[in-house]
């Protein structure tokens, strides 16, 4: 079932199921984590304006709609993890149903304004609620596309709740999952090029965490073939693979990123 009655109708509708811990541990345990996340909303926001921040929504954007069905209108989409719903209201404005996941109200209440802004309301259902307790928050629904976009880097059992995700999928016609995490060889690349720390490039190859310097703390790292084993081992099956601001972020100083935003987006 789709629950297209949820996501019909005037304005925005919030969902307010209560929920269990199902993946033991949750990761939103980490109260000080839960902080950063809240009160980093509007840092957020203000990074997507920078040209990295609009790069990385861009080509994340041109990559998935690359894929997406041609009966965009009959379908049933969860954005796990949604922020301030930039994506999400892309999706909307194609025809799609949205399901926006997010843990913090801050972000919850800006992806509300967006999708009014971009008159998508009657598209949109939010919930609130943890990304670990997926399975259980909408147990009984099934999608046909599904965005897991920086969710992975922050959980306790990664592996565990792409199998969640997974089995929200439908299956026919087979549903589309994108995942998007960071890249160890992107760390070792900025160690290396852009703070010209040798050592610390050298150890970032064997790196399975680093820093996340928007939020402060560590952030999960993840090489191209855990995703794909974690992929498989969940039932999937890996169709395409992108990089996201592969050269753009080595770029010597000279460039300007805002004054060559169009040159750089198209060489990406």
């Amino acid at each position: 079932s789709t629950d297209g009655d949820l996501v019909r109708g005037r304005g925005i509708r919030f969902a307010n199921r209560g929920t269990h811990l199902v993946f033991g541990t949750s990761w939103m345990a980490d109260l000080d984590l839960v902080k950063r996340f809240h009160n980093g909303a509007q840092e957020y926001i203000a990074y997507l304006q920078t040209p990295e921040g609009r790069l990385r929504f861009d080509l994340a954007w041109v990559h998935l709609e690359a894929f997406l069905p041609q009966l965009k209108f009959s379908l049933s989409s969860l954005d796990i993890g949604c922020g301030p719903g930039a994506m999400a209201v892309r999706l909307a404005q194609l025809g799609l149903h949205v399901t926006l996941l997010d843990w913090s109200p801050a972000m919850l209440k800006i992806a509300e304004q967006n999708a009014q802004k971009a008159a998508v309301g009657d598209k949109i259902l939010l919930q609130h609620g943890d990304a670990t307790q997926v399975g259980n928050i909408f147990s009984g629904r099934l999608f046909d596309l599904v965005l897991c976009h920086n969710i992975l880097e922050y959980v306790e059992c990664p592996a565990v709740v792409l199998r969640a995700v997974a089995a929200l999928m439908r299956r026919d016609p087979p549903a589309l999952l994108s995942i998007l995490v960071r890249n160890r060889a992107g760390e070792v690349l900025k160690a290396a090029i852009q703070a010209g720390d040798l050592r610390a490039a050298k150890q970032g190859l064997d790196a399975s965490w680093g820093h996340e310097s928007l939020y402060g703390g560590l952030v999960r790292l993840f090489t191209p073939d855990e995703v794909c084993a974690m992929s498989e081992e969940a039932g999937l099956t890996v169709i395409a693979m992108r990089g996201l601001r592969v050269i753009s972020d080595y770029l010597p100083s000279q460039i300007s990123h805002k004054a060559e935003y169009e040159r750089i987006f198209d060489l990406e």
